[in-house]
């Protein structure tokens, strides 16, 4: 009865010194199921051209993030980026992207 008392009490001192988890989050897309890293979120916003707009680059990353694999074709406007390419599944997708705030308008 002894040895139980004790491999219970080392089996919660052992499960109260685990690090929490970190939850990851699930998106569902045209690319399928992708994890997202917590540690991620916010970079696209934090990233900006010394104009306060998003990068042709970091508009590409933020593409990237929407299912877009292979980037064939960036366009840019007065307001947006169009980024062109195509998925895991060889698809053609179009994403685009807001160049003040980053965020995405639209995914075909």
């Amino acid at each position: 009865m002894r040895s139980i008392k004790q491999v219970g009490i080392v089996g919660l001192t052992l499960v109260s010194l685990a690090a929490p988890a970190t939850a990851q989050g699930v998106t569902i897309g045209r690319d399928g199921v992708t994890l997202q890293d917590p540690r991620d979120t916010g970079r696209a916003r934090t990233e900006r051209s010394t104009r306060g707009e998003v990068s042709e680059r970091e508009a590409v990353r933020i593409a990237r993030g929407q299912g877009l694999r292979d980037v064939d074709n960036v366009r840019s406007t007065r307001g947006s980026y169009r980024v062109e390419g195509t998925d895991r599944r060889g698809r053609d997708i179009d994403v685009v992207v807001d160049r003040r705030s980053g965020d995405v308008l639209s995914v075909k």
